[in-house]
């Protein structure tokens, strides 16, 4: 993880989340205020459980936008969008990042899947936000975005994050 998570920063992803974090996590993306939209999670949990989601998105609003879209359909609508070999890339790309960040000697059990753990096809579309946010090249991202006509601008990539 590349820095320790402030104690603001911990209890403001603990509100947007509704509970504790169960693993270590930084914030990946801002909004220009310094709120918390995105965290960057380990790839294991504190006890050892593989965290395969790497992205979280946790604004508030973005969340309840995106909600919204997957209540309309938005999950088999993108997937009737995308071509499905794009999105399989797309797990690809985002399954080999997580797993960089597992310790070469790790032994035990391993995250699988690509965004959301999914092998293929579309599972969630706040996932896919999420890693697009980050810097993720990411189709079913950027559906999301066209989707909610979302404006990125305000939203700042922290040190260490971008893909």
């Amino acid at each position: 993880m590349p820095d320790p998570v402030s104690s603001s920063d911990r209890e403001a992803v603990t509100r947007l989340l509704g509970r504790i974090p169960s693993g270590a996590f930084s914030v990946a993306v801002r909004r220009g205020d310094g709120q918390p939209v995105v965290i960057e999670n380990a790839p294991l949990l504190d006890d050892g459980t593989p965290m395969p989601t790497r992205f979280w998105l946790v604004d508030a609003e973005l969340r309840e936008s995106v909600s919204r879209l997957e209540a309309g359909g938005g999950v088999r609508q993108a997937e009737a969008a995308l071509p499905p070999e794009a999105v399989a890339e797309a797990h690809a790309r985002y399954a080999a990042l997580r797993d960089l960040a597992i310790a070469p000697g790790h032994r035990g059990p391993r995250p699988s899947g690509g965004v959301g753990g999914t092998r293929r096809g579309v599972k969630c579309l706040h996932a896919h936000l999420a890693w697009l946010l980050v810097g993720g090249d990411d189709p079913v991202g950027r559906w999301v975005v066209e989707q909610l006509a979302l404006d990125t601008a305000p939203y700042v990539v922290e040190r260490g994050h971008g893909r």
